[in-house]
Parts: C-alpha cells; sequence; structure tokens
C-alpha cells in the first residue's frame, strides 16, 4: 500500500470539506478549491475524526500512483485553503524593475520591450518596492506556476548574477575571462 497515500488528511483550521460522488470541496478562509478525483480513487469524509481518508480500488500500477497523488493533493488543498501559499521572487540588475498597472505585471528587465503578465484569478501580487515580488494565492500549483512564470521573464545569468530569482536562491557565478589574455604578450 502506498506510504503517502494511505495516512488520512487532518481537517485543520476551520476548513470546510464536503465530498460529492468525486468532487472534493475544501472551503477555508483563504479561499475555496476544488478537486475532481480519478474514478478509481475513492474519498471518505470522516467526521468524527476530523480527516479525508483516501482508498483505492485495486493494485494496478496507475491506482497506486494516483492514491498517493490524490492524497497529496487534498492535504495541500486543505493547507492552502486554510493557511494558503506564498513566494517571493528579488529582480537583480541595474534598472530592472516590476510595476503592477491594474490586473498586470509589468517588468523591464532589460530587453526593448517591458514584459506584461497576466495575473490569474484568485492570486494576489503585491510589490516591495521595484525589486521583490510577493505571490500568494490559495492553490500550491498556481502560486508556483506563475512565480515560475515570473521567473522564466528574466532567468538570472551566470556571470553577473543579473535576473529575476527566488528569495534565498543561490546563483553560481562563473569567473569569466579576467585572466585569459594576461600571459600572451
Amino acid at each position: 500500500m502506498s506510504r503517502i497515500g494511505k495516512k488520512p488528511v487532518p481537517i485543520t483550521g476551520g476548513a470546510k470539506i464536503s465530498v460529492q460522488d468525486h468532487l472534493v470541496r475544501v472551503e477555508g478562509a483563504k479561499g475555496k478549491l476544488e478537486f475532481q478525483v480519478h474514478p478509481a480513487i475513492s474519498v471518505k469524509l470522516d467526521d468524527a475524526k476530523k480527516e479525508l481518508v483516501i482508498t483505492r480500488a485495486d493494485d494496478e500500477k496507475q491506482s497506486k500512483a494516483l492514491h498517493g497523488l490524490t492524497r497529496a493533493i487534498l492535504a495541500n488543498m486543505v493547507q492552502g485553503a486554510t493557511e494558503g501559499y506564498k513566494k517571493t521572487l528579488e529582480i537583480q540588475g541595474v534598472g530592472y524593475k516590476a510595476e503592477q498597472k491594474g490586473k498586470n505585471l509589468v517588468l523591464s528587465v532589460g530587453y526593448a520591450n517591458q514584459i506584461t503578465l497576466a495575473i490569474p484569478t484568485g492570486l494576489a501580487v503585491t510589490l516591495e518596492g521595484p525589486t521583490k515580488i510577493h505571490v500568494a494565492g490559495p492553490d500550491k500549483q498556481l502560486v508556483g506556476q506563475f512565480a515560475s512564470d515570473i521567473r522564466r521573464a528574466r532567468k538570472p545569468e551566470p556571470y553577473k548574477g543579473k535576473g529575476i530569482r527566488y528569495e534565498g536562491e543561490v546563483v553560481k557565478i562563473k569567473p569569466g575571462k579576467a585572466f585569459a589574455g594576461a600571459g600572451a604578450k
């Protein structure tokens, strides 16, 4: 049996969960989420113990994989609806900046044109100065995907480290060609 799948998902933080057929809805302080469970997996709500129990019908390879996956997704939904998820990005480079215009994030990161990214519904993007971006929301996948889209606009380059990086990300700086021609005169 799946080690992750057999663990029940504890319902914490006052989350309200409803299970109808294969549709699971989670509602909490940070938002509402829903997930369509695969037909090979069944989800039961245990009100007495305040937990979700995930089981599978058979021991097929796909069912085993879906068992742990479904449990992890439901645990992330409960945590996201009650506490939420947050990613922070830093912009480094002379003249590099970010600004928010309506429902768009506009990045000036060294290209001739500015890069405009539409902020998905359900996410809150806040700027702390022109070089720090906070992406927050209840859906872990959506927060991570949008943060990745922002970083992809200008990845940190390896010689000076300019670009967009996650907070705390270490960029390994290469030495360059400083001493290549020193001896050949």
